[in-house]
């Protein structure tokens, strides 16, 4: 039995950083035996575990790691120098433990097959393209526009709670689950983040907790998007660690849904990413389209814009360049640029 197995956990950070690499050059055996057969058990677990508490029990867990490990280095501190060596074994044992925790959990996702070859569709896409699925999804977003609005210059107002928004998220899936049936979403755990000032300040609508498997939906977001931020969160959980590949799964699970409120977001959501797609490929045709989008559905953009706008603050672009980095370090090459990818799936879906 050994003594002291706090050098060997610290130590096993080299294997477990060269079996995450190997592991990233085979995305189809991590698909089969990790996407698709370890994690929905580990995933499903945790939902059943912690999905019935109704605060964030994730949100306190980090809570209490932030004040242990704050306190731990201040006790800790005179050993920097004294006791380097058994010093740099905690901190890398600690390092260790995690490292293999969000992994083994979650993370492992980040190295599946891209979601354009497991639905067999292409990755690239034409101007062409682009603009056919960008008009039928503006005709769709103005007919159902109409139908919620007084005339095409009125905002729509979601007339929901956001609790009553969350509970409603998964009702997406169920219908989305008939085409795709990997998308089974039971039980549920969304819920609202403790954190939701520090993530707006930061300019985050949502997160996933890889730890506890808790959809974390920042609370002070416009209702507007509440349904799509948390059917897209929901796509984390079910395993689509990459945020292009959740947006376009959840802008399906929002236009699928039976409710006509998630159905506008929806639709809507995902005729902005081809619109900014089209901006950044010719600037005089995008402004020509755009003309032909309900000022209504214009006015929802700019009350998203608005709400952004009021809590931008020095900070927040170093947490965007730090997050940009955590994507790249995670299989998403072009960082917060990889959003673009989207555009991809949806034209090439809705083609």
């Amino acid at each position: 039995m050994l003594k002291n197995p706090k050098p060997y956990i610290a130590f096993s950070i080299v294997p477990l950083f060269l079996i995450v690499k190997l592991l990233k050059q085979f995305p189809e055996t991590v698909e089969t035996y990790y996407s698709l057969g370890i994690y929905p058990v580990i995933s499903s677990l945790f939902r059943y575990s912690l999905g019935w508490i109704p605060f964030s029990f994730g949100d306190l867990f980090y809570g209490f790691a932030i004040i242990y490990i704050t306190r731990w280095f201040i006790i800790n501190r005179k050993r920097i120098l004294k006791d380097t060596k058994h010093w740099l074994i905690d901190v890398f044992a600690a390092f260790s433990i995690i490292y293999f925790a969000f992994h083994l959990f979650w993370a492992m996702n980040y190295y599946r097959l891209p979601l354009h070859k497991s639905l067999n569709l292409n990755s690239d896409y034409t101007t062409e393209q682009l603009i056919s699925v960008t008009e039928k999804l503006i005709e769709k977003s103005n007919t159902l526009h109409l139908e919620l609005a007084e005339n095409d210059s009125t905002k729509i107002d979601i007339p929901y709670s956001k609790n009553e928004i969350l509970s409603m998220v998964p009702e997406g899936y169920d219908a989305l689950q008939k085409e795709f049936l990997h998308l089974e979403y039971h039980p549920k755990s969304i819920k609202k983040s403790l954190f939701s000032l520090p993530l707006t300040f930061m300019g985050f609508s949502g997160y996933l907790n890889p730890l506890t498997n808790e959809a974390q939906i920042n609370s002070l977001i416009v209702p507007y998007r509440y349904s799509v931020v948390a059917s897209h969160e929901v796509a984390h959980q079910l395993g689509y660690a990459k945020e292009n590949e959740a947006n376009f799964i959840g802008g399906l699970a929002a236009i699928n849904h039976q409710d006509i409120y998630f159905n506008y977001s929806g639709y809507t959501f995902l005729l902005k990413h081809c619109l900014i797609e089209l901006y950044k490929r010719d600037h005089d045709l995008y402004l020509e389209i755009s003309k032909t989008v309900n000022k209504g559905i214009l006015k929802n953009y700019q009350e998203v814009q608005l709400f952004w706008d009021s809590y931008q603050n020095p900070a927040e672009p170093f947490f965007k360049i730090f997050y940009s980095r955590f994507l790249k370090a995670n299989n998403q090459e072009k960082g917060m640029e990889s959003y673009s990818y989207v555009v991809a799936l949806i034209v090439n879906y809705l083609k």
